[in-house]
């Protein structure tokens, strides 16, 4: 701090006689030399004093004088101190002062006034600063382990397990609008400030007022779907299974027709039976699983089916799962309100009439009834080895089957809370669950990823609480209509399209963490993959083991899909599965069996598991949110393009060179600038904010516009766990083989060389733009 003094040396033009004496010209010093210790004692090095001794010293009264820096001095008392002690101080001059000495008395008057206001009006606001403002917890970097770990470490299993009961009580409500406000209320009660509810009037598809049915023409044996015969009561139980065993969206009549077994509906099955029998108007039984159902389906549309027996192989399943008897519920939606596509449904919005979204019949059955209506042998459950069901193509079986799902109108809330950034407000990670919907499904797994969302929110509010914010917004959602297409995450994010374009940096989903209990597998994008994996080590509960998590990059269920295939936003998914589950076919889990409470406490009745799945999840989104520079990989990106061009087809010659282009850009990327900034010695926070825009959007190069039904339109992610290409690239060969025309090949190629294209020139244009700035500076 620089302190100004008068140089007693050098008088002013005018000044008295009385001024020159020996004795005022001591006393002028000691007056001086006190205040230099006056302001050298604790308290006064808080104030900024230049900007006040200045302008005092430098008013019309005191511009003769001329000012110096005080160098640092040390005096045995201070001033205030010596007038106390010496008895004689006063009496020592008693002379009258002069008429022409006031105006130096009144400089120094001004001087000791400023200063004694100035340490008055420090303890003032030094009290009600230490006695208002909350406690301040000392602020490490923001990255710091040690924060994130203070933290996690509120993250309890038996809150969790708190927290899944209450949401299950709560959600014996039958109206969507009233669990969500009782779960924003919770939210609230933790000290969040901001929590909103968002409605939306969208159309649905709902189980009709009597089971759908399916009924052999042969013996007229009519059955519901779960394979009970219809002259029997319908056996009760919660889940309300029979009831809620059917496929959204699905058209609805009657269809009487030959059942043809086209196994796992892919091009190839298709193709074989096609060659074997009309197909045109017949039942097909399909086996759910290795591609997505809303492919296989377009598949028998465009082969001429009209209905679809659907059905789940028991072999395909975990031994530890026994669901040969139990129904469940499909979705044919794509994605949001069927009525309102590409917009939100909001007041006033035009709405389409789209109640089937498909023209065929598509009715899911139980594998019990399967293996009943085409009198398959029943030995297969009396070995240990697992016989695949398979209808004969000899055999013929007709069958009636009726659909009579109504469409209609409700309402679904999402609940939304903010806790607003400290440094970059307008940068957002999203972390969301879902809950409960009182239409139809009734499944309770739900809870789960809810209850883990409001553990985590209780954590942070804990220490945001002491004054702690992170320095990106971290919005937390409540999803509503998930069972029927992620219908009130698409709506939201539609309503909200171009805010969350520029703005959204990640989202982290919690849909259904807990399918099983022997592996932990994460889904990452590859942008996120190197942070994942960076978090094996995360601190596990004491009571369960901390397995290495097969990590990759595979198409998701859940709330991420608008956000991972319209925003292209680097997004994460972290699953506890049974092993089997991970070995046997792929979307399984768009088969929705009604998942009660009391099986996801067997399964996690400590509910360790959950507590695992939240502190990776937490720390996850905590270092995403404070980091200075996002922790997203740009070439683990490129490396992942290599990766899915791998094999022996044709046609890579030209990927292969630009993917090789593209690696070669990230490689700089990453050590040009990833590199300098994320050393605090060499960050620029200007730069930093231009790199962290351009690592933020780099996966929005890999959107394409049109790609197979249920297929994502973001490249990077793959089919499953067995299929290492790009998935456009792996449908377009499977057309080839069969079909002899390289006409939807050659679209693909084009698709995935334009999209690997765009990356390069978009990392090409950030590192011109890097090199433009230094140039300019220099």
């Amino acid at each position: 701090m620089a302190y100004q003094k008068v140089n007693a040396d050098q008088r002013a033009p005018g000044h008295s006689q009385y001024l020159d004496n020996d004795d005022l010209q001591a006393t002028a010093l000691d007056l001086e030399w006190d205040m230099e210790q006056e302001l050298e004692e604790p308290g006064f090095d808080r104030f900024q004093l230049d900007g006040a001794e200045n302008q005092n010293l430098g008013n019309s009264e005191t511009g003769d004088l001329d000012l110096d820096s005080i160098q640092p001095a040390t005096s045995p008392k201070g001033r205030f101190q010596r007038l106390q002690e010496d008895s004689d101080y006063v009496s020592r001059y008693p002379r009258t002062t002069p008429k022409n000495s006031y105006c130096n008395i009144f400089r120094f008057s001004k001087i000791f006034c400023t200063l004694t206001l100035l340490f008055i009006l420090g303890i003032v606001i030094g009290y009600y600063a230490h006695t208002k403002c909350p406690s301040q917890d000392p602020s490490p970097r923001m990255s710091d382990p040690q924060l994130y770990q203070d933290i996690l470490k509120e993250i309890k299993a038996e809150d969790i397990k708190k927290l899944f009961r209450h949401l299950i009580q709560l959600s014996k409500s039958e109206d969507d609008t009233e669990f969500a406000e009782k779960l924003k209320v919770q939210w609230t009660s933790h000290g969040l400030e901001e929590v909103q509810l968002f409605n939306y009037s969208v159309l649905l598809s709902l189980p009709g007022s009597s089971p759908n049915t399916v009924t052999l023409k042969d013996s007229s044996q009519c059955f519901y779907p779960n394979g009970q015969p219809c002259d029997q009561e319908p056996r009760k139980d919660p889940s309300q299974g029979l009831l809620y065993s059917y496929a959204a969206y699905s058209a609805r009549g009657t269809l009487e027709a030959e059942v043809i077994d086209v196994r796992y509906g892919t091009v190839e099955d298709v193709s074989r039976v096609r060659v074997m029998k009309n197909v045109t108007n017949r039942i097909a039984l399909l086996k759910l699983g290795k591609l997505p159902l809303l492919y296989k389906l377009s598949l028998l549309e465009k082969a001429g089916f009209g209905g679809v027996l659907l059905y789940v192989d028991p072999c395909d399943l975990p031994k530890t799962t026994n669901l040969s008897h139990g129904p469940f519920m499909v979705s044919l939606n794509p994605g949001g309100d069927p009525s309102t596509p590409g917009y939100p449904s909001i007041d006033e919005s035009s709405r389409e009439s789209r109640s089937d979204l498909t023209r065929l019949l598509v009715q899911p059955i139980s594998a019990s009834l399967a293996a009943e209506l085409f009198a398959l042998p029943k030995e297969r459950y009396q070995t240990d080895t697992c016989r695949p069901l398979q209808l004969s193509h000899d055999e013929i079986r007709i069958v009636t089957m009726k659909v009579q799902t109504v469409t209609e109108y409700k309402t679904l809330t999402n609940v939304v809370a903010y806790l607003k950034g400290a440094s970059f407000p307008d940068r957002y990670i999203i972390v969301g669950s879902h809950h409960h919907s009182p239409y139809g499904y009734s499944g309770q797994e739900w809870a789960s990823g809810t209850a883990i969302i409001t553990a985590f929110i209780q954590a942070l509010m804990l220490k945001v609480k002491r004054g702690w914010r992170p320095d990106r917004t971290i919005i937390l959602c409540s999803w509503g209509g998930t069972t029927f297409g992620n219908i009130g995450s698409y709506e939201w994010a539609e309503d909200f399209k171009k805010v969350l374009q520029k703005n959204v940096v990640a989202y982290v989903s919690l849909h259904n963490p807990i399918k099983g209990n022997s592996s932990l597998h994460p889904i990452a994008s590859p942008s996120l993959q190197q942070l994942v994996a960076e978090k094996k080590d995360f601190n596990c509960s004491w009571k369960t083991k901390c397995p290495e998590g097969n990590l990759s990059s595979v198409q998701m269920q859940g709330d991420g899909d608008f956000f991972i295939n319209h925003l292209g936003t680097p997004s994460l998914q972290v699953v506890y599965e049974d092993l089997k589950a991970l070995e046997g076919p792929s979307f399984l889990s768009e088969a929705l069996f009604p998942v009660l409470a009391a099986e996801i406490e067997e399964l996690d009745p400590f509910f360790n598991l959950h507590e695992t799945v939240a502190k990776l999840s937490g720390e996850v989104i905590l270092q995403i949110a404070n980091d200075p520079v996002l922790p997203f990989n740009a070439l683990d990106i490129a490396l992942e393009v290599q990766n899915s061009l791998k094999g022996d087809q044709p046609h890579m010659f030209q990927l292969l060179e630009m993917a090789s282009r593209l690696r070669d850009s990230a490689e700089l990327f990453q050590s040009d600038e990833m590199r300098p900034a994320n050393d605090p010695k060499e960050r620029a926070p200007i730069r930093v904010r231009m790199l962290n825009d351009i690592l933020q959007d780099l996966e929005k190069n890999f959107l394409v516009q049109q790609v197979p039904p249920g297929f994502y339109r973001n490249i990077l992610y793959r089919l499953d766990e067995k299929t290492h290409q790009f998935s456009i690239l792996h449908e377009a060969w499977e057309h080839e083989k069969l079909h002899l025309s390289n006409e939807t090949l050659q679209a693909a190629l084009s698709k995935v060389l334009n999209s690997i294209n765009s990356a390069q020139v978009y990392l090409k244009a950030g590192l011109d733009v890097f090199e433009s700035g230094l140039l300019g500076k220099n």
